[in-house]
């Protein structure tokens, strides 16, 4: 067993240990376990060999566990070892026995290794800029799931799916997912950023749309050393006779306490909020066609001029839409919009799985982009997990000094796959391939199977 568990050690991080041995060396996993005081017996799949196989996963475009097991079987065929079984009962019972907490924290543990690279010329006015935005992702209809993330109510019971919000912080400079929490589906945006407000450090500024821009979540970032920059919300009504104006369609407003308490909001906190705070407002015109909003007004409170341009602000906001297209790459690219976990422990393991994944690509980028001369956030993610997948046959089979030049040339194809860059860009949001013509499913399948079978 101790052969076959170092073979698998050896191929994973000659595979994928060597693309992300900055991020997550073997080091860090078993640092990781010690500080959670995990012990483990001497199986087969063993946390560390049981993590890689479960990152290989989600990178893979086939991402059941046969295709993961099968895997398992390659590495070991021709080590003069058994080989073990083809049944993914033991694969899975050891996904289950990773703790929640392990995963979680090398997924920080990750983001937080990407981001102490990150440079000042990558900064935005010297301060570091994160984004955030909250989205859902889908699971198996199991009565676990459903109990802990019901599906929508106006769907039927037994004709829709388990559905859970998740609120994502991401750097801008890097695209790296930052933190996350996951919620049920009605959960509004505004209490998903209130759990998030503790990963922001000082001096950070937090980038967002208008179901953000709130008195007291402007009140609890100042609060914590922090900026904040925020489309203004439909509901605040825009009055261009009020404010101190310090430049062409920018001004310094005050804004009033509530009268009322909002939901959300414990009394406590409530009171304590000041009477007023000073904020910035920046309103400017989209005249590009196709756009839905003519008239766009931004409030943050970064009050200073001379430092904060109002071109800066303006064009600082058009990166919001950045988020938009990490959460394309994480449910779209990489596959976490329909997840395949029937638990919902083993759903949140698989999130934060999905979301290391998703670092540890971006940490490619990031060498790939740095090391060649290319924006990082110009290449392409998609181009990156095809590239690495292709290259690991060749790491597993090359020796350590072939290896190392190989993981060069991965860098350098890396660098050679961009996106270009298509400011104003406009398409109709519409589709062009018809679907296929079933009816939408109204009744719980085994009604509409008694149906087929009394007709």
């Amino acid at each position: 067993m101790t052969n076959r568990v170092t073979i698998l050690k050896d191929k994973f991080n000659q595979s994928l240990g060597l693309p992300f041995k900055e991020l997550l060396p073997y080091s860090a996993i078993e640092q990781a376990l010690w500080e959670l005081k995990i012990k483990y017996k001497k199986r087969l799949f063993d946390p560390i060999v049981t993590l890689w196989a479960f990152l290989s996963q989600v990178l893979d475009t086939d991402k059941s566990c046969h295709n993961a097991v099968s895997k398992i079987i390659a590495y070991l065929t021709g080590e003069g070892v058994k080989i073990p079984s083809t049944d993914t009962s033991a694969y899975c019972q050891a996904r289950s026995r990773l703790p929640e907490k392990l995963l979680e924290n090398l997924f920080i543990q990750a983001a937080q290794n990407l981001s102490k690279k990150v440079t000042t010329e990558h900064l935005w006015c010297g301060r570091n800029v994160l984004v955030i935005d909250g989205s859902t992702v889908s699971m198996p209809d199991t009565v676990e799931n459903q109990k802990e993330y019901p599906q929508p109510q106006t769907q039927n019971p037994g004709c829709g799916f388990p559905i859970a919000k998740i609120g994502v912080l991401f750097s801008l400079a890097t695209g790296a997912a930052v933190a996350l929490v996951i919620d049920v589906l009605n959960t509004h945006d505004i209490k998903l950023a209130r759990q998030l407000y503790q990963f922001l450090n000082p001096l950070d500024i937090l980038l967002g749309d208008r179901d953000f821009c709130t008195y007291a979540d402007i009140v609890a970032i100042k609060n914590i050393n922090c900026d904040a920059v925020f489309r203004k919300h439909q509901a605040r009504k825009t009055s261009m006779r009020k404010g101190k104006i310090i430049g062409e369609c920018d001004k310094l407003v005050t804004w009033y306490k509530p009268k009322i308490c909002p939901k959300g909001l414990s009394k406590d906190e409530f009171d304590v909020l000041p009477q007023t705070i000073t904020v910035r407002e920046i309103y400017y015109y989209i005249v590009i066609p196709g756009f839905r909003t003519q008239r766009v007004s931004l409030i943050t409170t970064l009050l200073d001029k001379v430092t904060y341009s109002t071109l800066d602000i303006v064009r600082l906001y058009g990166q919001r839409w950045d988020v938009e297209l990490d959460l394309r790459h994480l449910k779209t690219t990489l596959g976490m919009d329909v997840l395949r976990c029937k638990t919902p422990s083993m759903v949140r393991k698989e999130i934060f799985v999905y979301l290391l994944a998703y670092n540890l690509l971006r940490s490619l980028m990031w060498s790939a982009g740095t090391t060649y001369g290319t924006p990082p956030l110009r290449l392409s993610l998609q181009g990156t997990r095809h590239h690495l997948n292709n290259f690991i046959p060749g790491l597993l089979t090359a020796t350590s000094i072939k290896r190392q030049r190989i993981y060069c040339t991965l860098l350098k194809v890396i660098a050679h796959k961009t996106v270009s860059d298509r400011p104003g860009r406009s398409e109709p949001r519409v589709r062009k391939r018809r679907p296929k013509a079933y009816p939408l499913m109204t009744k719980p399948r085994h009604q509409l199977r008694k149906q087929l079978q009394t007709a």
